[in-house]
Formats: C-alpha cells, sequence, structure tokens
C-alpha cells in the first residue's frame, strides 16, 4: 500500500482525535486517555496496550496490516503529542 492512502488514514485519525483542555482528556478513536504530564512525556503515548488497541482498529477499520499500522502509529503519535503540548 503506498504512503498517500496511510497518509489519508493519519489524516482521518487526527481529525477524529478531540482533546477536552477543561477536563484534560484526550478521545482518541480507539481509547480514550486522561492527559497527565506524564502523557506529555516523550515515550508515555507509546504503550503496549495503546499499540494493540491501535493496530486492532487500523486493521477492522482500515484493513491495514501491521508494518503499514505501524507507519500510521507513528505519524498520529508525533501530530497528536505535537497538539497535546500545544
Amino acid at each position: 500500500m503506498d504512503n498517500k492512502y496511510l497518509d489519508k488514514v493519519v489524516e482521518q485519525m487526527v481529525s477524529e482525535t478531540r482533546m477536552d483542555h477543561e477536563e484534560n482528556i484526550l478521545y482518541t478513536p480507539y481509547r480514550v486517555y486522561q492527559i497527565t504530564p506524564l502523557l506529555k512525556r516523550i515515550n508515555s503515548f507509546h504503550s503496549p496496550y495503546s499499540t494493540t488497541t491501535f493496530y486492532g482498529h487500523c486493521i477492522s477499520v482500515y484493513g491495514l496490516n501491521e508494518e503499514e499500522s505501524e507507519y500510521v502509529w507513528n505519524e498520529y503519535r508525533e501530530i497528536v503529542k505535537d497538539k497535546i503540548n500545544g
């Protein structure tokens, strides 16, 4: 699959992600997170639970394989971390 499709998946998932700054909650298409100082750290948005749930979402909704899901995860995670950190 070419990166154009994968980049569209990233864009779609980012568009479905919203942050409630008053309640410090991050709503993603695959899970809800409490935004804490720990989540703002570089590696804290990358946990086995996050990626397992994320990969399952990519496979079932977008038909991606594990390698494609990893690409989408890396792109999505960086964009969302930037949004969390303002």
